[in-house]
């Protein structure tokens, strides 16, 4: 059963609650905090994009520099530098933006939202190469290419592509085989625990340097703001966390690790972004995280009435 986790207070009176699980891991792999439904598999959604690309590199996949690996483990914003970075990916081996095997959608972030639907680019519609997920798909079909595997239908479970991912995903989570999802990408998600997920966030954040796992946590920690977009919470947290590699995935999942392995991954049940930011900092505190004022920033996001500040969104003290 899952626990109450973040509240959201709105004038002195407790207006809603959201309820979720959450796991904390130590460096062995054991839990020191253990809420809800932790050996439940979940769909992670973008929480499980690391080992996508940790497979892409273990299958030949060669990117030109570390902000390609990024794009290609990314849930991007589509701002400017986001779109060039998959434009080049996609050029380098012959593709373009119509090769995407991801649905058309609108930039994520705000800003570049507005300049899309303005046309300021020339284009006012969805488009595929926006679609948060386009760096990895680009990624993949270059991996396909490198591979000799069909680049049509590389969205199929049974592809030589997808059956690498799961493969993958396996060998880093020791989670027992289940059935796939299909992701809001297209892509098959494969279901894993949360304990399985902060262990296998664990396991990135402390590989041999130059190893797979390494490349992609590195990538991640040294560019925020390439697998994110302008104050996302990935980049916010990272920033004020040095060390730390995170991602979250839709539908209220995030899990991250430290560089000694201390890692944790949670779920709330209701999806809403808003309980996310409180709950990872109060996550962060727990595991002994020096704390910063900008650790304290995202820890009480308010609640806004007629402009002014008339509550806060926090963790529930004791939740974690």
């Amino acid at each position: 059963m899952s626990v109450e986790l973040v509240e959201v207070v709105r004038s002195g009176f407790r207006e809603c609650v959201h309820r979720g699980s959450v796991v904390i891991i130590e460096p062995d792999g054991e839990p020191s905090l253990a809420r809800g439904e932790v050996h439940l598999p979940i769909f992670p959604r973008s929480t499980n994009k690391p080992m996508q690309a940790i497979t892409l590199l273990r299958n030949g996949f060669e990117p030109i520099d570390e902000a390609e690996l990024a794009i290609a483990t990314a849930s991007h914003f589509g701002e400017p530098d986001h779109l060039a970075l998959v434009r080049r990916l996609l050029e380098r081996f012959g593709f373009d933006e119509n090769s995407l095997g991801c649905p058309p959608d609108l930039p994520m972030g705000e800003q570049a939202r507005a300049e899309a639907l303005a046309g300021r680019d020339r284009h006012s519609a969805p488009r595929k190469i926006y679609m948060n997920c386009s760096g990895k798909h680009a990624a993949m079909l270059a991996t396909c290419v490198i591979n000799g595997w069909p680049v049509t239908g590389y969205l199929d479970p049974a592809h030589p592509l997808q059956q690498a991912v799961t493969a993958t995903i396996a060998d880093i989570t020791g989670e027992p085989e289940t059935d796939l999802g299909i992701d809001g990408c297209g892509l098959p998600i494969v279901p894993v625990s949360l304990i399985n997920l902060a262990r296998a966030y664990a396991r990135l954040a402390t590989a041999a340097p130059g190893s797979p796992e390494r490349r992609v946590a590195d990538a991640i920690r040294h560019h925020p703001r390439v697998i994110s977009g302008t104050d996302a919470p990935d980049l916010e947290t990272m920033r004020a966390t040095p060390g730390l590699v995170c991602k979250i995935g839709a539908d209220g999942v995030h899990a991250g690790a430290l560089p000694d392995g201390r890692a944790f991954a949670y779920k709330i049940d209701d999806g809403h972004d808003r309980a996310r930011m409180p709950l990872t900092q109060a996550i962060l505190q727990r595991m002994g995280v020096e704390w910063t004022e900008a650790h304290t920033a995202l820890a009480g996001p308010p609640v806004l009435g007629g402009g002014a500040r008339v509550g806060i969104i926090r963790a529930i003290p004791g939740a974690v």
